[in-house]
């Protein structure tokens, strides 16, 4: 399944490594020393001024202007359309 993460961002949800509050790398030396680790390596992608959350990949970091909370709504779509019964091969 794909995720619209917004700025015209499309994912595979199996790629999503982590999804972290852009808050939490704010307050983190360790994980702003990996940003900017990542970012010499041009593996990061989106505006950093307008992130509420970073998510992380397989090969990609991306700044997102949705919040995790978003995300995870996205996300579970998936799930929430399995419970449902398929009736396309009955009409």
């Amino acid at each position: 399944m794909f995720i619209h993460i917004g700025n015209d961002h499309v994912i595979r949800s199996r790629d999503i490594v982590t999804i972290i509050n852009y808050d939490m790398v704010e307050s983190s030396t360790v994980t702003d020393k990996i940003m900017d680790q990542m970012g010499n390596l041009d593996t990061i992608k989106g505006n950093k001024e307008d992130a509420k959350s970073i998510i992380v990949t397989v090969d990609q970091i991306y700044y997102c202007s949705l919040s995790v909370t978003t995300l995870k709504k996205r996300s579970s779509i998936r799930s929430m359309l399995q419970k449902f019964k398929n009736y396309s091969e009955e009409l």
